[in-house]
Formats: structure tokens, sequence, C-alpha cells
């Protein structure tokens, strides 16, 4: 997932090299969140295993990732799509034993609208919503002492992000930091170039 990451962020270099416009109209941004819907999911499926004894540990995650691109249809509104993703692995142990491992991973479409309340040449503040849906597969592998049990879940649900605040910052390269809630997080921080 790092090499997709550095990729484009090399695309978004290569496009500062395009012609600077008075008023761009196209952005691509890359960013990484924390507490997303599906952590919190996450966190509310691990409560209700350790009431019936499991619990989860030495966990390896990424996410949420996001890569999203919007096109001004007028300096106060773009219209676009995020695509987010996530992955969690992590140990199950039962009376303090490893007895397994649990996996999951998430993939999320959403259609989107940003707001651009300022928009000046180095600074601008904005909102953005969007909902969609998020693909979810978890899986866990599971061997007790006289038995071994596999799990494969999958389905779509829908989602969303209402990022209430944004600051960005720069000329076509901006670095921003995101406020609200949703599937890229309460808070989220990126790049975005504006060509």
């Amino acid at each position: 997932m790092k090499k997709y990451f550095l990729l484009a962020i090399v695309a978004m270099l290569a496009v500062t090299g395009v012609k600077a416009q008075s008023e761009t109209k196209q952005e691509i941004a890359v960013s990484y969140g924390w507490l997303s819907n599906s952590d919190w999911l996450n966190a509310f499926e691990s409560i209700a295993d350790a009431i019936f004894g499991e619990t989860y540990e030495d966990g390896s995650y990424l996410g949420p990732a996001s890569l999203e691109y919007f096109y001004n249809i007028e300096p106060w509104m773009g219209i676009g799509a995020i695509a987010v993703y996530g992955h969690e692995i992590e140990d199950s142990n039962k009376d303090g034993n490893k007895v397994g491992t649990r996996k999951n991973s998430y993939v999320s479409l959403m259609p989107a609208v940003k707001f651009n309340w300022l928009r000046r040449d180095m600074v601008g503040l904005y909102s953005k919503l969007g909902v969609g849906a998020t693909w979810r597969v978890e899986k866990k592998d599971f061997e007790g002492e006289n038995s071994k049990y596999n799990s494969d879940k999958r389905d779509f649900h829908v989602n969303w992000q209402v990022s209430v605040i944004g600051v960005e910052v720069g000329k076509q390269i901006r670095g921003f930091a995101e406020y609200g809630l949703g599937e890229q997080g309460m808070l989220q921080v990126g790049l975005r170039c504006r060509f």
C-alpha cells in the first residue's frame, strides 16, 4: 500500500510542472486518518468478543488511507469521489494463550461534495460530505485443543464522511488537515494537488 501512496505523491509532483492557472478546477489528494467508522466497528466487536473471554493483541494496522478527486464546478463547490482503504491483523487470545488470528480489510467508495468557504492563493477553508458504501472482509482462523474454526465474512454496508472543517495551506501542492466524523476518520492529514 505504501508504494501506491508514493506513486500518488510522484504523480502530484509531476502535475506541478503544468502551467499554473488563476482558477484551479481539479484537485487530487492523498491522506491518512485516525478513528474511522471501521475502526469504531472493530473496537465494538473486540469488546463483544471480550465478554466471551476472547481478546486481541499484537496487531498491525493500516488505515484509513484515502485517495480523493474533486472537480470545482464553481469556486465555492467541488464534486468528486473519495476512496478509502484500511487493514488490521491481530492475534486472538483465550485464557492467556494465542488461539488464532483475525484479519479485517475494508474498501470504501463515496461520491462527495466539497464546499470552499475561503479560497485564497495560499490558504483555504472548506467542509466536505461523502456518502457511499464499504466492502468489508473479516477472516478468523482459530485452533483450539479439540477443534479448528475458520470464518470468512464479507458484506457491503453504507458509509459516510462529514468533514466539518478543513484547513489547507500552500500554492499548487497544499498540506491539509480535517476534523469530522466518518470513514476517513475524525482527524486526517494529507497532501492535495490543485491543477
